[in-house]
């Protein structure tokens, strides 16, 4: 697990610093489960939010609040024969708009690092990589 052994179990981190086909790699090779989502075309919190819930196959209801999105992150389980459980995710480019700014950013990465300590407490791995999307457009198709 070498790519993950320098990151600490329960992060929230700038994508930038890592290699995402390594990260992608590494936690398929410690099992653990993978949650990614690119919400390039999306500008407001509630397009970030159905992203998230459409990506990691949460209820629809997400969409509508922060404290939906934590109740059902913490409510996912990792792979169940897992040798290290746990989620690395990766929340490529998030919108920076007039819609959704860096308090509504800061707000949702808040979310993760909350499910961060709750996965905590239960010793699974809860690694957590973000990007923010410059330029307020639409970020090209593609890898981030």
């Amino acid at each position: 697990m070498g790519t993950l052994s320098n990151i600490p179990p329960q992060a929230v981190l700038p994508l930038a610093a890592y290699d995402l086909d390594a990260l992608e790699r590494a936690a398929r090779r410690a099992d653990q489960r993978l949650l990614r989502v690119d919400p390039a075309r999306v500008t407001d919190k509630p397009g970030v939010l159905a992203a998230i819930a459409g990506a990691f196959s949460l209820p629809a209801h997400v969409g509508h609040n922060l404290d939906a999105l934590y109740d059902c992150v913490t409510d996912m389980k990792p792979g169940g024969d897992a040798e290290q459980p746990g989620f690395l995710v990766i929340l490529a480019n998030l919108p920076d708009t007039a819609e959704f700014g860096r308090e509504q950013r800061d707000a949702l990465l808040d979310v993760f690092r909350d499910a961060a300590d709750f996965f905590f407490d239960r010793q699974t791995a809860f690694r957590v990589f973000y990007s923010v999307r410059t330029g307020g457009g639409c970020a090209p198709r593609g890898r981030p």
